[in-house]
């Protein structure tokens, strides 16, 4: 009888703490939506996707501390017991969740070191394009094209240049345990970029360096200018060697032509459609000028003998016969 009474009394009380976590996380999802719609209200006016992004963060670890706390107070009364369910499940998650405990552990990587923010253009786990979306086990980026040196041999690209291609990557927080990270936009959102010219050597290279220098200048004057503040910026962080900002040709030899090529500063998004626009500029100053682009050709110097006479001689002499 008292086994049945300790059965009866043992299965009400876990029935009872049951339903009080079923209450406890109907409690929670309603704060995190009360929560949701004050951040909401909050930032209505002065949106921001970053300000929205470190909101919604600090949020999902408050419910989520919240919840551990919660359930470990409801089902783990007794300290001795709390102690030794504690020492199980924790031998056992990490031994079958090993992969995930990894992605988490990265996700607090990520927020305790600034990695990367939602914005940030990156390239992770060998994708590159935009983060928009970051979770306690994986970051989705909004990818963009890459050469096809770079790409994905199982998945790979239809777009080569730095523009979306429309699809969304999901890619696991412990890649950045396992990859280095390369992050276009962090402390200093701005990119060298070049452009190379073949000229053949007879052309004249002091007109065509100085149609580059204008036409890169022309067009990337503002964008040199905002950059100024942000790299004294990288001086005063990080220990950084004197940097040229300003557009410049450098030559290079070859066995061809001469190549000329004209370095200068782009932001981190735009850059195909302003190199499209500067090529644009420096062919129409080119053909103002006569400079044409040069190409690859052959020069035959010479032939080897043929014996065309001898032969001629010879169709003589079988005619006559």
């Amino acid at each position: 009888m008292e086994q049945i009474l300790s059965f009866i009394s043992f299965n009400t009380e876990i029935g009872l703490k049951i339903l009080i976590t079923i209450a406890f996380l109907i409690v929670l999802w309603l704060l995190r939506r009360i929560a949701n719609a004050l951040i909401g209200e909050s930032l209505r006016d002065r949106y921001n996707g970053r300000t929205w992004f470190w909101a919604g963060q600090g949020l999902n670890l408050f419910i989520a501390v919240l919840l551990i706390l919660g359930l470990l107070k409801i089902w783990f009364d007794n300290p001795n017991r709390l102690a030794t369910a504690i020492g199980l499940v924790t031998a056992g998650v990490a031994f079958a969740l090993q992969k995930v405990i990894t992605a988490v552990a990265g996700y607090f990587l990520i927020l305790r070191s600034n990695i990367f923010s939602v914005g940030d253009r990156i390239t992770m786990g060998g994708v590159r394009g935009d983060v928009i979306a970051l979770g306690f086990t994986h970051t989705k980026i909004m990818e963009m094209g890459q050469p096809v040196s770079l790409q994905d041999p199982i998945s790979p690209s239809w777009v080569k240049s730095r523009q979306f291609t429309g699809r969304i990557v999901t890619v696991t927080n412990d890649k950045i345990f396992e990859q280095p990270v390369y992050n276009y936009t962090q402390d200093f959102p701005y990119l060298w970029e070049e452009i190379s010219i073949p000229i053949s050597y007879s052309a004249d290279r002091e007109v065509a360096e100085q149609i580059l220098l204008e036409c890169a200048t022309r067009h990337t004057e503002n964008i040199n200018q905002m950059s100024q503040e942000s790299l004294r910026v990288m001086r005063d962080r990080y220990f950084l060697h004197a940097a040229d900002l300003t557009p410049k040709v450098y030559y290079r030899i070859t066995n061809n032509w001469l190549e000329l090529t004209v370095r200068f500063v782009v932001r981190e998004h735009g850059i195909r459609d302003l190199k499209d626009t500067i090529s644009r500029d420096l062919l129409k100053g080119f053909d103002a000028v006569g400079i044409r682009i040069a190409t690859t050709t052959y020069n035959i110097v010479g032939f080897p003998p043929l014996p065309i006479e001898n032969g001629v001689d010879n169709l003589k002499n079988n005619s006559q016969h």
